[in-house]
């Protein structure tokens, strides 16, 4: 993460695009969510068996205009969706696939129309991280 200067203001840490679009809107959501799972590998692991954690989900959203509420996206409609749906819940019962932190940031940005990344923490030092692509505009 870097500093970005905009007139006399520092947008410190929110995963703000090396390339910054002036033209672009940038919000995010941060959450900690208290959720159990297990995962089904390829090799022997204690993460085969049932454990939770304190899950740090990080959402970042952008967009070009502002909704009529003059917001890029409500920050309770992204609680609401993520938070209230996966915390103190078993993520192998919540979740269609195997709820890998890598799956989980891929399915929380694909619930949220205007999020195009996500950071999943599921503990001090492991984060995984989802990048939607850009569509290229025609």
């Amino acid at each position: 993460m870097r500093n970005i200067f905009l007139g006399n203001f520092v947008l410190k840490s929110i995963g703000i695009p090396p390339k910054l679009n002036r033209n672009m809107y940038y919000v995010s959501k941060r959450m900690e969510i208290a959720g159990s799972h297990r995962l089904t590998l390829s090799y022997k692991s204690k993460c085969e068996n049932l454990h939770g954690h304190n899950w740090i989900i990080t959402v970042f959203c952008k967009a070009k205009q502002l909704n009529a509420d003059g917001m890029v996206c409500d920050f309770t409609h992204i609680k609401e969706k993520i938070h209230t749906y996966l915390d103190h819940g078993n993520f192998n019962e919540l979740l269609p696939f195997n709820p890998t932190a890598e799956n989980i940031a891929r399915w929380i940005a694909d619930q949220i129309q205007e999020c195009y990344k996500v950071h999943v923490q599921e503990s001090e030092g492991n984060i995984a991280i989802y990048v939607k692509e850009e569509e290229e505009e025609q």
